[in-house]
């Protein structure tokens, strides 16, 4: 990646983008995909979208869709002693949280406090994860009213503090939210790729990065009802096991560094899964395989549904630690779905169709 890359990625991570509150980190990606694309929108909730306009008359519309938003907590009580309880927003892990320092955006501006964790001596518990209710923020505060003053109330959401971080010579990224701004980073490049390469689609791409994943794939409903595209690809992060202690008769075989990952199952268009293989094959590009028998827990299982269907495919990034502050990445899978998604869209043709035909 060059500087203008890096930079907009370490921005983009280091913001906070909690369910519901994605608007900053949204207009971060809408500024730096606007050179490379013919006009970008937003709509009442704040997912965003791209758009890259065909030269060909009639020419259908692919959508590419990452999503915005990462996870985190948002206040819900504050006590008399100032301390404050807390609620997920999305999938937080309670059994990590302990300990840790969390950035509440408050009405003031950005606060930091620390979830607090009783000494290991005297607390009786033994390692059992806490209830979400049982964690609790110090502010640094006495009483309620200096917690209020800090711009901190009820509703005020907040993320980890921890921000990005290269291994071994900027092989892997670890950050908070790599599920999945990442991807959301991967899209914004298929889009200046295609700039710089003169690549002129047969179709029309949409690049859109949708809200409220987390609870729900709340925004890629929104978006895919709006636009109404004909074929569709779902950019998330999936589970890679090649950490210890995980199971491959259960998880299946994913690996960082060996490329992108198709999916198979219900949700899957069989039409374009061929398709991208086609492609993967005739460019050399590396690619790994998981399968479901039911949803793939990604925005896919939404889009598919809309209207009257939407011939869908699921691309995952392998990722290690989903979920947590170290979420882990290698630079290379990186690339190779952009350079995947970029031999893609050169191959459509206006007239492709992937909808299924008696």
């Amino acid at each position: 990646m060059d500087e203008h890359a890096n930079e907009f990625l370490s921005a983009y991570l280091d913001n906070a983008s909690p369910t519901g509150m994605e608007m900053e980190g949204q207009r971060l990606w809408a500024a730096y995909i606007a050179p490379y694309t013919d006009e970008q929108h937003c709509d009442a909730y704040g997912s965003a979208w791209a758009v890259l306009r065909s030269e060909q008359p009639g020419a259908p519309t692919l959508m590419l869709d990452a999503h915005a938003d990462e996870i985190g907590f948002t206040i819900r009580y504050i006590d008399d002693k100032g301390f404050a309880r807390v609620d997920r927003l999305g999938g937080t892990d309670t059994a990590i949280a302990r300990g840790r320092r969390v950035r509440f955006t408050g009405t003031d501006g950005e606060v930091i406090g620390v979830i607090g964790n009783t000494a290991i001596h005297i607390r009786d518990d033994g390692d059992k994860a806490p209830k979400i209710w049982e964690l609790y923020i110090d502010f640094g505060c006495d009483s309620r009213e200096e917690v209020e003053a800090l711009g901190i109330r009820v509703g005020t959401t907040g993320v980890y503090c921890d921000g990005p971080l290269l291994l071994n010579d900027g092989k892997r990224l670890v950050c908070r939210a790599l599920d999945d701004k990442l991807c959301g980073f991967i899209n914004a490049q298929v889009a200046r790729a295609l700039h710089e390469q003169g690549i002129k689609p047969a179709w029309n791409i949409v690049f859109a990065n949708s809200i409220q994943e987390e609870i729900g794939c709340i925004g890629a409903s929104m978006v895919a009802y709006h636009l109404r595209p004909d074929a569709a690809i779902c950019i998330d992060v999936t589970h890679a096991t090649d950490s210890p202690g995980l199971d491959k008769n259960r998880y299946g075989d994913v690996c960082l560094g060996k490329g992108g990952v198709l999916c198979f199952g219900p949700t899957c268009h069989p039409n374009l899964n061929a398709r991208i293989e086609r492609v993967v094959d005739a460019a050399g590009i590396p690619m790994q395989y998981e399968s479901t028998g039911r949803f793939t827990g990604t925005n896919t299982d939404f889009v598919y549904r809309t209207r009257a269907g939407v011939p869908s495919a699921s691309l995952s990034l392998p990722l290690r630690y989903m979920h947590s502050p170290v979420e882990t990445a290698d630079m290379g899978d990186v690339q190779s779905i952009v350079d995947l998604l970029v031999a893609f869209i050169r191959d459509l043709r206006v007239e492709d169709d992937f909808r299924h035909k008696l």
